[in-house]
């Protein structure tokens, strides 16, 4: 029996200082970044949410809420977390978690959703995907149960580190296989900071779309 699909937020809440515009502005192959990242995330989700904190200057896509951080300041990554399971905690009542994706990798699986999701063994788990040995934090199925947890956290905690915060819960690790192009494997989670790694993110897209059928 297949779990529903979980409710799901965008993180686009950061300044974007290091690409110089929101990143959910910047175009990649035709497309907006975020609209790049909604196509993606739609089929894995039962409704999506967008966390921005500013303008980002485009049209949105899709008749989706935007939600500023429940937090004052911009506090960091976690202070999207934290929007993201406030909302799931009011929109979807019986859902036991919330799906989050930054705003800056679009070309995450596909399988996303379904992988985090079949590997809670007690449910009460963070599921957070993995590859070539490396966490990232902020793809994940956060319990929503855990929100009061985060909002003292942030409050509490200087650093405010997102695997910091993972460390104090029930945590399952699941790795991604890298993607298969015709230039050699991509990691999935290659994400987009700066103007450099931009163009970088348009040579694999050429050789993803090249790499079809």
């Amino acid at each position: 029996m297949t779990s529903p699909r979980p409710p799901a937020v965008i993180l686009a809440g950061g300044r974007s200082s290091r690409m110089g515009k929101q990143k959910a502005a910047v175009m990649l192959g035709g497309q907006s970044m975020l609209a790049r990242v909604v196509e993606r995330l739609s089929p894995q989700a039962a409704s999506i949410a967008i966390n921005l904190n500013a303008d980002p200057g485009i049209a949105l896509p899709g008749d989706y809420p935007v939600l500023g951080d429940t937090m004052p300041g911009l506090p960091g990554p976690l202070a999207g977390v934290l929007t993201a399971l406030r909302h799931a905690g009011e929109i979807a009542p019986a859902a036991s978690h919330v799906l989050t994706v930054p705003i800056d990798a679009p070309f995450f699986p596909a399988t996303l959703a379904a992988r985090l999701q079949g590997s809670l063994v007690t449910g009460n788990e963070i599921a957070v995907a993995w590859s070539l040995g490396e966490m990232h934090p902020l793809f994940a199925l956060w319990p929503i149960a855990i929100a009061d947890d985060l909002d003292a956290w942030i409050r509490t905690d200087e650093k405010r580190r997102v695997r910091a915060f993972i460390a104090r819960h029930p945590s399952v690790a699941v790795d991604f296989p890298l993607a298969a192009t015709k230039a050699g494997p991509l990691d999935p989670f290659f994400n987009v900071n700066t103007p450099q790694q931009l163009e970088e993110a348009e040579q694999w897209l050429n050789r993803l779309e090249d790499s079809e059928p």
